[in-house]
């Protein structure tokens, strides 16, 4: 069987699942397919929790890996509140699904704790659950407290995908070895570039174009952490140009060219599309 994840014809730059704020709740039992479509907390919770999270924040289910995460008794439950900008996750225990309608959403708070989300969500695609499962149990052996597994992360078609947290970063197609060292970075706070589909924090093509920044200063041996790079979605020195600044005062004009990759399969069963991607074509430094 070919999985659509097998088939790669699109780049991973610019394919970032889009969110500030999430919250992170253990939940060992069935995931439904969409965790918000009732069968999972019950319609009355559910729509509850939809009219507290909608514009405000992201809801991920997470697990421990492996058959112990999944077996893991009711009572108490872990739950990561993640403001990705500022970098924080506050972390709470609560009794069940409702506590999460007294969470503040509002006020960035915690400190920096990285947590890697690997996407097991068999009832979205299989290619999560034949991929991400190994994934998640590997890396769990040596990084407990760090790696957990989570429910949909957008982008099933890039299995193994993976959010890293605090800094919200999506990452696709990765091996165990490429895997082990996302997570040693991470935990320096060091930017992982391998498999980096982008930041949350910005559009596709913001996202291509700090990668491209990325790699040109990781190539020139600088040591780039999480934070380093933003977009600036107002300053664009023109059409087709997003500009990338650097914390420390630096700044750069990347030229950006839309194309069209054709046979994407999007999930497994899917016919075969083309979509719309951006790509690099030039990173020119800004004078000072």
């Amino acid at each position: 069987m070919t999985f659509c994840s097998d088939v790669q014809v699109e780049p991973l730059a610019g394919t970032a699942k889009q969110e500030s704020v999430y919250v992170l709740f253990e939940w060992p039992t069935a995931w439904s397919r969409d965790v918000l479509d009732g069968h999972t907390f019950g319609p009355g919770l559910t729509e509850k929790l939809k009219a507290k999270l909608k514009g405000v924040a992201g809801l991920q289910l997470i697990r421990r890996p492996g058959r112990a995460g999944h077996e893991r008794g009711t009572g108490h439950f872990r739950c990561f509140v993640v403001w990705a900008r500022e970098g924080l996750v506050q972390d709470y225990t609560l009794n069940g699904p409702e506590d999460i309608l007294d969470l503040d959403l509002e006020h960035p708070t915690g400190t920096c704790l990285p947590l890697v989300l690997v996407c097991t969500h068999a009832k979205r695609d299989a290619c999560c659950a034949i991929k991400g499962r190994p994934l998640a149990a590997s890396l769990a052996c040596e990084f407990e407290e760090t790696v957990w597994e989570t429910s949909h992360t957008k982008g099933h078609r890039f299995a193994p995908s993976v959010l890293l947290m605090p800094w919200g970063y999506s990452f696709g197609r990765l091996n165990v070895e490429a895997g082990r060292e996302l997570v040693g970075k991470a935990l320096h706070g060091e930017y992982f570039y391998p498999a980096n589909r982008g930041s949350g924090l910005t559009t596709p093509r913001g996202q291509v174009a700090e990668l491209a920044v990325a790699r040109q200063l990781l190539d020139a041996s600088e040591t780039l952490h999480y934070g380093d790079l933003t977009v600036d979605a107002t300053d664009t020195a023109a059409a087709g140009t997003a500009a990338v600044r650097h914390r420390d005062g630096r700044a750069w004009d990347v030229e950006l060219e839309e194309k069209e990759a054709s046979g994407v399969v999007s999930s497994c069963g899917d016919k075969p599309k083309t979509s719309r991607i951006y790509v690099a074509r030039r990173v020119e430094k800004r004078s000072v």
